[in-house]
């Protein structure tokens, strides 16, 4: 219950500070406090649960959301049968998959011999917490990822790949937890009843593909949209390297988009580092979920959006709590070094603005 309480403050925490935004107290729109939530990815999503992937039909069609997959706009859609605004349905699918997520992200920290609401504290402070608040598809994966990690470490190898099935279906970062998951198989208990189950979250990804394959002729319609959309292509890591350092040093960009490209490059290194530690600790499972996860980000055209996914990285967040048991300075030095960053990061993109 520590841990769902944590959650609920935190996240009461945040209405209170954008409610004081709302007032401009820090510069904000004053368009009203919902209405700052409104923004970016939000409008994306909420355009695959209203029109499906087909865009909207009376005014264009736009093929680069299917970029987006269904898990997030499906329940969406449900939300949206109870609460009338589609940005209120959004805050509050995100709330409730986030409650879910860190209470099974703190049974999982503890079987771990790690302290679970200090691990859940770790998490909500993050300076990118903000996209586990909005209407985006962060939460909503932990609540599929992190129950599904946990029934594996338990044993309970059909509910975890159901869950991961479901993981799959929300965001492609799946696909990579879908393999973790048979790599921790076949490093710990190798049940052959298991084998079958296993299956399910490759299924849920190739329901998609032919879904997709149905609507456009492309098997890989999501991968093409991605590259048409946003430019994402594949190229080597130090490529990918450059080129976003050389997008920081645009003197034509905004001082968001400067900090964002340097967040995401200190956001790899991190990665690397998280890496290493599951290997050598030989968590073999936990390495190569979050390594193929890195991998996918960092050999991209240009760094995008990997702050946003080291909140999805859990592993991260329960060795980080293992290190803050063993070192009480390294949380103190944490809060104090993310939570202004955190609280920046919530009143910058209520103001409309890029955090990443």
């Amino acid at each position: 219950m520590t841990a769902l309480r944590t959650w609920v403050a935190t996240r009461a925490a945040l209405v209170v500070l954008v409610l004081a935004g709302t007032q401009q107290v820090f510069g904000g729109r004053g368009e009203g406090w919902l209405a700052g939530w409104d923004s970016w990815d939000v409008t994306l999503f909420r355009k695959v649960a209203q029109f499906g992937y087909d865009g909207y039909p009376q005014h264009y069609p736009d093929k680069d959301i299917v970029a987006f997959f269904p898990g997030f706009p499906l329940v969406l859609r449900a939300a949206h049968t109870i609460v009338p605004s589609w940005t209120a349905a959004g805050l509050l699918v995100s709330f409730v998959a986030g409650a879910v997520a860190v209470v099974f992200l703190s049974r999982l920290a503890e079987l771990e011999g790690v302290d679970g609401p200090r691990t859940v504290l770790l998490l909500a402070l993050s300076p990118y917490a903000v996209f586990l608040a909005v209407g985006y598809s962060e939460s909503l994966f932990l609540a599929c990822a992190v129950p599904g990690w946990y029934a594996a470490r338990r044993g309970r190898w059909e509910a975890a790949s159901l869950l991961v099935a479901g993981a799959c279906l929300v965001r492609v970062s799946g696909l990579f937890l879908a393999i973790g998951l048979v790599v921790l198989w076949a490093t710990t208990t190798r049940e052959r009843r298991a084998i079958p189950w296993l299956a399910a979250p490759f299924l849920a990804l190739l329901g998609f593909m032919t879904y997709l394959h149905h609507l456009s002729g492309d098997w890989l319609r999501w991968q093409h949209a991605q590259a048409e959309g946003w430019g994402r292509h594949l190229t080597s890591p130090v490529t990918a390297l450059q080129n976003t350092w050389d997008a920081a040093h645009d003197p034509g960009l905004s001082a968001e988009f400067r900090w964002s490209y340097y967040a995401q490059i200190a956001c790899v290194a991190v990665g690397l580092l998280v890496v290493a530690v599951l290997l050598a600790r030989r968590e073999w499972g936990e390495a190569v979920y979050v390594g193929l996860s890195l991998a996918a980000l960092a050999t991209s055209t240009v760094y995008l959006s990997i702050e946003r996914a080291t909140l999805l990285w859990f592993p991260l967040w329960v060795l980080l709590a293992r290190a803050a048991a063993a070192r009480p300075w390294l949380q103190w030095g944490y809060v104090v070094l993310a939570t202004p960053l955190m609280v920046t990061g919530v009143l910058t993109f209520h103001d409309g603005r890029w955090v990443g």
